[in-house]
């Protein structure tokens, strides 16, 4: 994971650097006082008056000490608003997972067993819709449907405007409706993904001839599907479990902009508008890290999923 960072970091520093347009346009391009001079103190002041291989190494250097810098927009440091943003992002994105998990495997597992039903068929329906729908343009139909016609959920924020004189339960009612179209929206492509994944596993799984012989032996059709063959049948979901993380993340950007959500989807978004180069590093290294720890999690699984593989690495 180590060398893979610094691999990400070196990429993504150069492509921020390479995109057109730099800090100091952005700042004084509505302002026609500004001079020449001052444009250049701006650049020394901000470090870009270096190339760029010597600017990568000092933030480098200040990275490996867990220091992102500061911003060019409010000269806030880079790990403090990281900070207020990241627990925003990591409670939808979570809710995310969790509400894919419990919805996707269930609706895999009984299209697979009930194969060319009508429930596959419109299972398979909805995997096309899933995947064929883009988010932003849910999300603003779904804004304009219970936001404006229905006006049952709000389409904004986190919080409503007078949460200071809500109490404990009013809430976490509040923020929990806040929440409902965000989540929901999120995870609509990954439910749809990893329910075909999941019919896919478990119809190889279940074709197998231990399975066979579980039936042979007169045990129940669910002790069979469900202690036998959904546990073997979990490795390949588990994987792209894990890989559904940094689509998440990423996604992050489309409806926390939408939503106007203050996690790090939007702090990345105005970053990237203001030429912000370290919050855009910041945002971007930490939603790196969060994908390869979301990786470690899935191939730690592996051994908790499939005995096979803890007996292998034990030898080993």
């Amino acid at each position: 994971m180590v060398p893979m960072i610094f691999g990400i970091t070196l990429i993504t520093f150069s492509v921020v650097h390479l995109a057109p347009g730099d800090p100091v346009a952005v700042e004084t391009e509505m302002s026609p006082k500004a001079s020449a001079q001052a444009r250049e103190n701006l650049k020394k002041l901000y470090g870009l008056d270096k190339p760029v291989h010597i600017q990568y190494f000092d933030w480098l250097k200040r990275f490996v000490k867990l220091d992102f810098g500061t911003s060019f927009v409010d000269s806030k440091k880079v790990i403090d608003k990281i900070t207020e943003r990241i627990p925003i992002t990591l409670a939808i994105n979570l809710l995310s997972l969790f509400l894919i998990l419990i919805i996707a495997v269930p609706i895999g597992v009984l299209s697979a067993t009930k194969q060319y039903s009508l429930f596959d068929k419109l299972s398979t329906i909805f995997v096309f819709i899933g995947f064929s729908t883009p988010s932003f343009w849910l999300a603003l139909l779904l804004m304009m449907l219970f936001g404006v016609t229905l006006g049952i959920l709000p389409i904004s924020g986190i919080q409503s405007l007078d949460v200071a004189g809500m109490s404990f339960f009013e809430r976490l009612l509040d923020w929990a409706k806040h929440l409902i179209l965000p989540v929901s929206i999120s995870a609509f492509g990954g439910i749809a993904g990893l329910s075909r994944y999941s019919r896919s596993s478990m119809l190889e799984v279940i074709r197998q001839d231990y399975i066979r012989t579980a039936r042979a032996k007169g045990l129940k059709e669910s002790t069979v599907i469900f202690r036998h063959a959904l546990r073997n049948a979990l490795l390949p979901i588990v994987t792209i479990l894990g890989l559904a993380v940094p689509g998440l993340i990423g996604g992050s950007v489309i409806f926390e902009t939408i939503f106007a959500i203050p996690g790090m989807g939007l702090l990345f978004y105005d970053s990237a508008m203001a030429r912000d180069y370290p919050t855009i590093m910041g945002v971007l290294v930490i939603g790196s890290v969060l994908t390869l720890l979301g990786n470690l999690l899935a191939d730690i699984s592996y051994a908790l999923v499939d005995p096979r593989i803890r007996v292998s690495g034990g030898k080993n």
